[in-house]
């Protein structure tokens, strides 16, 4: 089959549900080079800390409703992202998402290459 098709809730969400919800794709989808996850924040949520220089993927985080602050920890940085915005980090950039909004903040989460 040259296609796949997966909804957002066919895998298990690896986060807590009172923080909101994120959904690994890349299984469900079997891409080999490319992850792409879905990610909800509720107010006051925050990801993980976290860079990509092990794996050397960048990313690209967008966003799709809501508002998310992406703090660049180690350039003590904070870039405010609203829906239809997008952000492209390099695999060393450290860096931590945070709803600091009052609504659920929906961000689609693609790196590569893997």
């Amino acid at each position: 089959m040259s296609y796949d098709v997966v909804a957002k809730t066919d895998p298990e969400s690896v986060i807590d549900d009172e923080w909101g919800g994120m959904w690994f794709l890349k299984s469900e989808l079997g891409t080999e080079e490319l992850g792409m996850s879905v990610l909800e924040l509720e107010p006051d949520g925050k990801g993980m800390e976290h860079d990509e220089a092990d794996s050397g993927q960048e990313e690209v985080y967008y966003v799709v409703e809501g508002t998310i602050d992406v703090d660049l920890t180690a350039a003590d940085e904070t870039v405010t992202l609203e829906a239809d915005e997008a952000i492209r980090l390099d695999a060393e950039e450290p860096r931590q998402l945070h709803n600091r909004g009052d609504e659920r903040a929906k961000l689609i989460l693609v790196g590569a290459p893997l």
